[in-house]
Formats: C-alpha cells, sequence, structure tokens
C-alpha cells in the first residue's frame, strides 16, 4: 500500500486517456452482467431439486396433448415417486394484457409435492383443496395486480373454449405462494384441474405434459426409458427427459444462447485488451526516464515490474467494480419491466467470475509493458530523459 500514491499520481498522469480507458471497462462490465442475466433468466430456471425430475410429453411435439389416464400407468413404473401433470393455459387478464405470466391446471397436492420449492401456507393450500375454481398466484404477479386472498379474477384464453361458450375463466385467488430458490418462478399462475376439464369444450380427459418425481435421482435415466418402452407403440407415444433438458429445449428455440453470450463477450473483452493494454504500453514508453531513475536509485527489476502490473490492476480492477456495481443497480429494476424473463437477476457466481476476470485483464494488459519496464536499461533510459 506504501506505493499506491505513485500508482495514482501515474493514472492522473493523462487524465483523460485514463478516464476514456476506465469508461470503456466499466462499459464492457456492464454489458457482462447484463448478458449473465439474460443467460440466468432463459436458462437457469431448474435447481438441485430438479435434479429428481423428469419432464413427460407428446413424442411428436409439446403441443400434442396426452391422455390423463397415463398417470395411473406411470404410477406403477419401478422407480416414480409423484406424478403430476399441467397444461399450458395461455390467458391474459383483461386488466393488464400485455404483462405476461403462465397459468396451467394442475393437480394440487401432486403439483405442490413434485415441486416442493413452492411454499405455500397450510391453510391456503386446505382452501385451494377445498375451492373448486381455485388459484394459487406467485408473489411477483399478486403484487402487480394487487391481487389478495379471496380475490375474484377472469382470465381471458384464445385457446379454450367453455363448454358453456365464451373464453373468459373465472378464479377465485386462494394463496399466493412464494420459493424458496431466486431461480423459482414466482410469477405463474395455478388452478385445478378438475374444474378445468370439467369446464372446457373439448379434448376432455387430456393433459398437456406430465411432471415426475423419481425416487433415486441417479436412476433418472432408466425410468425415463421404461416410461417411453410403457407407451411405445401406442397413439400417444412419449418421450421423456429430464426437467434441465425439457427447459433448454424451449431456449433452443431462440438460439444457442451459451454461445451467442460467449461470442459477444469475447468480441467486447478482446477490444477492451487492446485498449487497455496500448494505455499500459503509451504509458510505460512516456515514463521511460523516470522507470530509470527509480531503478538508479534502488528499485529492483522485480519492484518495477510489479509497480506496472499494479497499475495495470488498478485500471481494470476500478473500471470492472464501477461497472459490476452498476450493473447490480440497474439490473434489478430492468427485471421487474421485463415481465417475459420472470428470473432475470445477476447471478452471485457470475459476479465473483466478473471480479476474476477484472484481475485477469490487469495481469494480461500489465505483463508485456511490465517485462518492457523490467528490461530497460538504467543508462539507456535515464538519455532518454
Amino acid at each position: 500500500m506504501k506505493y499506491f500514491p505513485l500508482l495514482w499520481s501515474n493514472l492522473k498522469r493523462r487524465k483523460l486517456r485514463t478516464v476514456l480507458t476506465i469508461l470503456s471497462i466499466v462499459i464492457a462490465f456492464m454489458l457482462f452482467a447484463l448478458l449473465c442475466s439474460i443467460k440466468q433468466a432463459l436458462t437457469g430456471g431448474v435447481t438441485m431439486e430438479g435434479a429428481s425430475r423428469i419432464i413427460v410429453q407428446h413424442k411428436v411435439s409439446i403441443i400434442q396433448m396426452l391422455p390423463f389416464s397415463y398417470k395411473m400407468r406411470m404410477e406403477r413404473i419401478p422407480g416414480v415417486d409423484v406424478v403430476s401433470h399441467s397444461t399450458w393455459f395461455g390467458g391474459r387478464f383483461e386488466g393488464e394484457p400485455k404483462y405476461f405470466f403462465m397459468q396451467s391446471p394442475v393437480d394440487p397436492e401432486n403439483f405442490l409435492a413434485v415441486i416442493p420449492e413452492l411454499t405455500l401456507p397450510a391453510e391456503q393450500k386446505k382452501k385451494w383443496l377445498e375451492t373448486r375454481t381455485g388459484a394459487i398466484v406467485g408473489r411477483t404477479t399478486s403484487e402487480k395486480f394487487h391481487w389478495e386472498i379471496g380475490k375474484k379474477v377472469q382470465i381471458f384464453t384464445p385457446l379454450w373454449q367453455k363448454a358453456g361458450g365464451g373464453q373468459n375463466w373465472d378464479f377465485e385467488i386462494v394463496g399466493i405462494y412464494d420459493s424458496k430458490d431466486k431461480n423459482i418462478d414466482t410469477m405463474s399462475m395455478f388452478f385445478r384441474y378438475d374444474y378445468f376439464d370439467e369446464a372446457k369444450a373439448g379434448l376432455k380427459g387430456k393433459v398437456g405434459w406430465y411432471t415426475l418425481r423419481v425416487k433415486d435421482p441417479a436412476h433418472a435415466g432408466d425410468v425415463a426409458k421404461l416410461i417411453d418402452q410403457e407407451f411405445e407403440n401406442s397413439d400417444y407415444e412419449t418421450k421423456t427427459a429430464p426437467e434441465k433438458a425439457f427447459a433448454q429445449a424451449w431456449v433452443r428455440q431462440i438460439g444457442n444462447i451459451a454461445l451467442i453470450t460467449a461470442s459477444i463477450l469475447g468480441a467486447v473483452f478482446f477490444t477492451i485488451l487492446l485498449v487497455t493494454g496500448n494505455t499500459m504500453s503509451q504509458g510505460v514508453r512516456e515514463r521511460t526516464g523516470e522507470l530509470g531513475l527509480l531503478k538508479a536509485v534502488g528499485f529492483t527489476n522485480q519492484q518495477v515490474l510489479v509497480l506496472v502490473i499494479a497499475e495495470s490492476c488498478l485500471i481494470a480492477i476500478l473500471g470492472g467494480v464501477i461497472g459490476l456495481g452498476l450493473a447490480c443497480l440497474i439490473i434489478p429494476g430492468l427485471g421487474k419491466t421485463l415481465t417475459m424473463l420472470p428470473m432475470f437477476f445477476f447471478p452471485v457466481r457470475d459476479l465473483f467470475l466478473g471480479i476474476g476476470l477484472c484481475i485477469g485483464l490487469g495481469l494480461l494488459t500489465g505483463i508485456f509493458p511490465a517485462l518492457a519496464a523490467m528490461r530497460l536499461r538504467v543508462a539507456d533510459s535515464l538519455r532518454r530523459m
């Protein structure tokens, strides 16, 4: 720390150049945080709990329905613990139609057993089981619409017509669920399948897909094979996969998010590497005489090497920390406006990765100018003063 004033005075030598270099690093790390948050929102919806879950869908496409009778047959397959099912409802709240949130009819008890990450108070669960038109909604959506327990809501869907005509479905909010993990969506709405199946006009006794909890996650692959064999050559053949693979299949419809993110970040950081490296090289060339003077008064080659690298790291860390800090302030607010990305947040693991990149950027951009400074001969450098 005793050399910090020396490092700081070097940064102030060319103030405009230093500010512009740090600003470019700030922007790079803000972009890094934003892309990590987008990747998290699109690919991070499965937690460790999800390792014990598998998804069963129609072999042709997820938009093809499966018979409700498959549930009992799946429950008899060795290794299966609990079977739940869901169906895409595709509705919207007339009060704010642009706000997207998923709605799905489910079997309440099995659904909560299969997804224990969702937390619902016992009295609200009891009310859900007693109320045929009852629905539970995530904390995020309930706060968005100011829905409270007992609120009557109407959801319009273009996909499902009621048996008596009309596409407006009435529900009563009987529960508000939270989650144990930030990766879990708290925007969705779930209601009772028995009410939905009885009230809809067609496709009676059909569901969209099944979610199964297996007894041993290590045997999830074997259970998946047994399920597909059970329904092989039937009118409704199945395709079974781990929950993570199911989520990734939805994301692949957009594109290879990991490759896109890596490509953009690679281009950005390569550019920043060149900019910062050039700044450090210019700084060393301008201070050739001063570096020689430091050696003349007793600084060793190794000390000069460390000083130049420390200066490079100081620039990188200043820019990186400011960029990451600003991103941590901006992203939560931005996430509230991106309703299509319910799990939009900057993961802690990526924050630490960003800090590591700051240090790595400083070392890479400083090593070559530092080596050049270390090799300077005192006589040659003093001659240039």
